[in-house]
């Protein structure tokens, strides 16, 4: 794809402690995001595809190599500046929701906004915009443990949009799902991300919905390979 890479990781490497001595996860990856794609990356379970996308997010950090951002080097960003590229450049989905069941939908969206210094008043109101945008209006007050899975899914893409990123990355987002809702979690999923002008990175086991993405890479032996789709 033709365009600006807004994202790309060069020579990425990830070893982690092992009882054998170190287990290496990524090694000499190489990749490009480009604005405005939508990626998918595929592979099998265990292979590396979150730890791929926490060191994008910057949710932890590499054994060697670098990422950038907008074509700067996050390996010099200070705490605070990766902080800040966590809270206002990124959002983040799970397999898991991760919401917190006591709190309302409302709540569990408006929290990033909150915990940014947000006026509570509206941070509300965002929620509110966010929750109409994944359909779920008329659940705003009903607890997050009250909710079905998909529409846990639905209130956590809303979480992770409310701030107004520019990248969304999502980890196996139907993973948990029933494969009828699964697909209308990932249509909702593109549906934000043409809407919305985003750059996506979605991990995936399921190629069927990884072949609806603008491009598909494999991660295997720590590093990643076109698939031809």
């Amino acid at each position: 794809m033709k365009g600006e890479a807004l994202l790309a990781a060069h020579k990425l490497r990830k070893v982690f402690p092992a009882a054998a001595g170190e287990l290496t996860v990524l090694e000499g990856l190489e990749l490009e995001l480009m604005r405005g794609e939508m990626m998918a990356v595929i592979g099998e379970s265990g292979v590396g595809k979150s730890t791929l996308l926490y060191l994008l997010a910057a949710l932890d950090r590499p054994s060697g190599g670098d990422v950038h951002y907008g074509g700067a080097s996050l390996g010099r960003f200070s705490p605070d500046a990766l902080a800040d590229y966590r809270n206002r450049q990124i959002g983040f989905v799970w397999q898991l929701a991760n919401l917190l069941p006591d709190f309302t939908a409302r709540e569990n969206v408006a929290l990033p906004l909150l915990l940014r210094g947000t006026r509570r008043e509206a941070a509300g109101s965002a929620a509110e915009h966010w929750l109409a945008e994944v359909g779920l209006s008329d659940r705003a007050d009903h607890l997050a443990g009250e909710l079905s899975g998909g529409e846990q899914q639905r209130v956590a893409l809303a979480r992770a949009l409310v701030t107004q990123p520019a990248l969304l990355f999502a980890d196996e987002l139907t993973g948990n799902l029933d494969e009828a809702t699964g697909d209308k979690i990932f249509a909702l999923l593109q549906r934000l991300h043409r809407t919305h002008g985003l750059t996506s990175l979605i991990a995936t086991h399921n190629l069927k919905l990884a072949e609806q993405c603008d491009r598909v890479v494999r991660l295997e032996k720590g590093r990643l390979a076109p698939v031809l789709v």
